[in-house]
């Protein structure tokens, strides 16, 4: 099984002691070690939007 990064249930953070916690949202994955399963009944995959990114040649004014 792998890590499906690519989900939108997928979470990712780094703790303030530079630990990298994985979490599913929905609680489907397996904990110890993280884990998606294969054929997740919750899969939705992640949505790309343009939201906070500058693109090139923007006027900033």
């Amino acid at each position: 099984m792998s890590v499906r990064t690519d989900c939108r249930h997928y979470s990712t953070r780094t703790t303030a002691t530079g630990e990298v916690v994985q979490r599913c949202r929905v609680g489907a994955n397996e904990t110890a070690p993280f884990a998606c399963p294969d054929d997740c009944l919750f899969f939705e995959s992640r949505s790309i939007t343009d939201a906070g990114w500058k693109r090139f040649g923007d006027d900033p004014s």
